[in-house]
């Protein structure tokens, strides 16, 4: 969604562990290191742990792309079953055959993987068993690792075996009974979180990778994921795909630390206030301590005294009370200018017009604004815009797709408690968007907005054929010269002579050129999103328009 407004080739914070996308921080090198020795050197046990998303899986596929070619690797990524499965499973990775009788036999499975090793051994084959998530191997089928490690020659083991886990396969290890199993551990290794200027570098590589040719993220933004992610990878991974499709929603090409904390708030669940705020807090406790303590001290206990009343100041509760006379007299209370009260929070709207924001209510004053009549419960609102000659557009994007699209728009968003809210934006101006909730019409900033937009829209449009078509180069009819006349009536050009209805290569470069200045795939494809941004751009006087300059600000 966001890959060409950002100008990258591909997703680059995917949480699926491709090995193009390792950042080997100093930690993340040194595993890899141990595990390579795992595989090119002869011992027990190899053990790596770390915190869930640290980037353990993907170091086991870059392992995996890494390893030598004498070496045949049996990776085992589930290892939740019985010893014989476990064997079994192990057999099947090596792609050795096990007749039927012998599936069930611990004796007969480790005879016949003894027989493939001494063979492999022999040919100079190095067999490593690599096992993920080993914090979940039962205590049993451990041991059964342990006795494998007992296949060996007289000068070399047969078998190396890679433990790969969470933190627990490190408490796992240390019981008692699996003690055996531990001494044989040859090389332990603990990966942690990376640290602030790793995040930076982590990033930064992974947009690289995916073909960013300039700095998205700000110095500030950078150092905010560190702090909201604790340095994890696949966390960092998950807030800057979701501050990405912030900044692409606002229209932004440059990521700032405000909207990396309100990607983690997303993410999360909850609010992140900025670095300053809690240590601004403390300081302002402080200094109203500070000035309570000075105050107490000028004044003393006699300030303390004088605010009591003595018994002779006491009148009866039934004396008059004393008027002050003022140069004027008091205004009655009719005509005291009320308190000013803060304005309802976005989300507070939400909830209180709950009843107003439901999709038919939604596609009721959408309909509305076009002039037609919806009718609730009636079947699909789209199916029903179609007998109009209107087209339902339903996508996931950004305010800046909304603001080149010009018309409005059903946006879903979402409350505090998560609830789903269906409103009408009805106008968008450079800071500030009009939203009509049912009974309330209401302005918001475009920032707030943002904050509850969950991207997703639905809006209606009039093409200028139906159905709708993807028009390209060679193809001809009415809406080819629709697509013609409108692109030359935006750019000013008056024909001297009829429009050709035919898509040739001059319609294609004014369709280039359109995409251009409105920052579409630039493919010289009349798309669906080309001919909404045409007719977003030329709209009908019976069309509603989301921009007008009445409501710029």
């Amino acid at each position: 969604m966001y890959l060409t407004f950002f100008g990258l080739n591909e997703k680059p914070f995917s949480i699926t562990p491709d090995p193009r996308y390792l950042f080997l921080s100093e930690r993340h090198a040194e595993a890899m290191a141990h595990l390579l020795y795992g595989i090119n050197e002869a011992g027990g046990f190899i053990q790596l742990t770390g915190e869930v998303g640290t980037g353990k899986t993907t170091i086991v596929r870059s392992l995996l792309a890494q390893a030598p070619e004498n070496a045949e690797i049996a990776l085992i990524l589930n290892p939740r079953m019985t010893p014989p499965e476990f064997l079994l499973t192990l057999c099947e990775e090596l792609g050795i055959g096990v007749p039927d009788s012998a599936e069930r036999s611990l004796k007969d499975l480790v005879d016949i993987l003894n027989d493939y090793l001494l063979r492999a051994h022999a040919a100079g084959r190095r067999v490593v068993l690599v096992v993920d998530e080993a914090q979940n191997l039962a205590p049993e089928v451990l041991e059964q690792v342990r006795l494998l490690t007992n296949l060996e020659t007289n000068t070399r083991k047969l078998l190396q075996i890679i433990l790969i886990g969470q933190p627990e396969l490190r408490e796992l290890l240390a019981r008692n009974e699996l003690r055996q199993l531990a001494q044989r551990i040859t090389g332990r290794y603990h990966l942690d979180p990376l640290s602030e200027p790793e995040t930076a570098a982590y990033v930064r590589h992974r947009l690289r990778v995916a073909g960013a040719t300039s700095e998205i993220f700000g110095r500030f933004a950078l150092r905010e994921i560190h702090r909201i992610s604790g340095g994890v990878p696949r966390v960092i991974n998950v807030i800057c795909d979701r501050a990405l499709l912030g900044g692409y929603s606002l229209d932004c090409h440059r990521i700032t630390a405000t909207l990396v904390r309100q990607a983690g708030s997303e993410v999360f669940g909850r609010r992140f206030p900025a670095r300053w705020v809690p240590w601004a807090a403390s300081l302002a406790a402080a200094l109203a301590l500070s000035a309570a303590g000075v105050a107490l001290w000028r004044f003393g206990p006699g300030w303390l005294a004088s605010a009591a009343p003595s018994p002779s100041q006491v009148r009866p509760a039934h004396a008059a009370p004393r008027i002050i006379a003022h140069d004027a007299p008091p205004l009655p209370a009719a005509a005291r200018s009320p308190a000013p009260t803060a304005p309802e929070t976005l989300p507070a709207l939400l909830v209180k017009y709950a009843g107003d924001t439901t999709p038919d209510a939604a596609f009721g004053r959408l309909f509305h604004l076009w002039g037609l009549r919806y009718a609730p419960g009636g079947g699909d609102p789209c199916a029903q815009a179609s007998r109009y000659g209107l087209v339902c557009l339903k996508e996931r994007g950004s305010l800046g797709q909304l603001r080149l699209f010009n018309r409005p728009a059903i946006l879903r968003l979402a409350d505090a408690a998560g609830n789903s809210h269906q409103v009408v934006l009805t106008r968008l101006g450079k800071s500030r968007a009009t939203l009509d909730l049912g009974h309330s019409v209401h302005r918001v900033g475009i920032g707030e907005l943002s904050d509850d937009w969950l991207g997703d829209y639905v809006m209606l449009w009039r093409p200028a054929a139906d159905p709708v078509k993807i028009l390209s180069a060679g193809m001809s009819g009415a809406d080819v010269l629709w697509l013609r006349q409108s692109l030359q009536k935006l750019e000013g050009v008056t024909a001297s002579q009829p429009a050709n209805d035919v898509y040739d290569s001059g319609l294609t470069q004014l369709v280039r050129r359109f995409q251009r200045t409105h920052r579409l795939t630039v493919d010289g494809i009349a798309g669906i999103e080309t001919q909404v941004a045409l007719s977003g751009a030329l709209p009908a006087p019976d069309t509603p328009s989301l921009t007008s300059a009445a409501h710029g600000s």
